[in-house]
């Protein structure tokens, strides 16, 4: 018995040692969260952006990872839940110990996700336009805001399209809500009639377009060029689309300019019938430039699918991850707070051929592109502006033009500065 005891001893020690030695070896990797559902009605629009943050980390461990440590991914699925991204982004921080989340894609999933990473003071980069009004002191927006996408769509259908008349058709959640209420008080200040604009929201998955479709056919019917500003989201596209094309609305009668329409939603199924409809995105897979080619090359070696596309989000992505990297090298750490001051006027390239520059208000620089769909499902791009700043607070909405926000001037010291009252204000206070 004394042997059987002594044995055993020895195999807990050496059990011990190996857990303690495994704790160490865990502690060298840095973890990387990675937060977009894998399954639900975003799954569409999600999984590509799992998978590129997962060729980001592969190819980053190649080039020797960061401050001499390998990078762990660490995949969660939320499930198109926007109550379990919220749990998930706290099991991310608190029991996977992660260093930073890549995720989200849905605004409301975002917002979920927000007073999280606040508490905990975790660190997110979120990939998808969105609709402003909104700067977090623990987010970095990589996506455009609404003067980085809606408002140069609107421009554009304006001056090259004639467009007098305004369809403003969305999901029925934050990010059309916001979106659309900016457009409509942007384009009533252009000289717009209330008349001329109709606004509609449909659920999350909606798949009879066959009413709402009749409508915006209707509406347009009136003697004015009209034209339908979408912001629907996930896989609503599908059927949408479709509709059109079942009820002959095509580019020509009534063009639909989307912010959420990309490659990869065109991807599944039959584009014909949608070529010279719109979409309007900080890179299109269509742009020219060497660091595209190399891009889409890696990606289809990674994926194993030599029919994948790219997408603005995966751009999005891209540039946020490499800014990141960027700022953990500079701040020789992964300390939130270092990496967050070190990543204010970090410059990377984008794969359309410019830079992409962060901002103190956790945007970033980027160029907008209007692209017309082609039967092949891929844009040819018709529009290419600048890089343009992105505005967190719109300059369109009274309550929000007095609000700048800079999370790097020390006279400030609020992130979101209410230029009237003198005081701290905005989403975080």
């Amino acid at each position: 018995m004394h042997k059987l005891i002594k044995k055993t001893g020895l195999a807990l020690g050496a059990a011990a040692l190996t857990l303690g030695a495994y704790t160490v070896q865990a502690a060298e990797t840095i973890k990387v969260g990675v937060l977009h559902s894998l399954s639900g009605t975003m799954a569409i629009s999600e999984t590509t952006l799992k998978d590129t943050v997962l060729m980001m980390v592969e190819e980053q461990n190649a080039k020797g990872g960061l401050l001499g440590k390998k990078l762990e991914a660490v995949v969660v699925d939320p499930a198109s839940d926007w109550p379990l991204f919220a749990e998930k982004a706290k099991e991310l921080i608190e029991q996977k110990d992660v260093d930073v989340i890549f995720g989200c894609w849905t605004s409301v999933s975002r917002k979920s996700v927000l007073p999280v990473i606040e508490e905990l003071n975790g660190l997110l980069f979120y990939p998808v336009q969105y609709e402003g009004e909104e700067s977090s002191k623990n987010v970095f927006y990589t996506g455009a805001a609404p003067n980085q996408q809606a408002i140069p769509a609107v421009d554009y259908l304006m001056e090259e399209e004639g467009v007098e008349r305004w369809v403003l058709e969305g999901t029925d959640y934050v990010y059309p809500q916001t979106t659309n209420k900016i457009l409509k008080a942007y384009l009533m200040g252009k000289g717009v009639k209330e008349a001329d604009i109709s606004v509609n929201y449909t659920p999350f998955g909606h798949a009879d377009w066959s009413t709402r479709v009749s409508e915006i056919k209707s509406f347009g019917s009136a003697g004015k060029k009209t034209a339908v500003v979408s912001t629907v989201n996930g896989d609503a596209n599908v059927p949408f689309y479709k509709e059109l094309a079942n009820q002959g609305v095509t580019a020509e009668d009534i063009p639909v300019v989307a912010f959420s329409v990309g490659e990869e939603e065109l991807s599944g199924f039959d584009t014909a019938p949608l070529v010279g409809h719109l979409a309007a995105w900080n890179y299109f897979q269509s742009a020219e430039s060497d660091a595209n080619d190399a891009f889409i090359a890696k990606w289809k070696t990674f994926i194993g699918d030599d029919s994948r596309v790219t997408n603005d989000p995966m751009e999005a992505t891209y540039i946020g991850f490499k800014a990141w990297a960027k700022a953990v090298e500079k701040a020789k750490s992964t300390d939130v707070d270092k990496v967050r001051q070190a990543m204010y006027g970090i410059e990377v390239t984008n794969l359309t051929g410019g830079i992409a520059k962060v901002l103190p208000n956790h945007h970033f620089t980027k160029p907008v592109l209007i692209g017309e769909i082609q039967e092949d499902g891929q844009f040819e791009i018709v529009s290419q502006t600048e890089e343009v700043p992105g505005d967190a607070w719109t300059d369109f909405l009274p309550e929000s033009a007095k609000i700048i926000s800079d999370w790097q001037d020390p006279k400030i010291n609020c992130g979101n500065y209410n230029t009237e009252t003198k005081a701290c204000s905005g989403q975080n206070y």
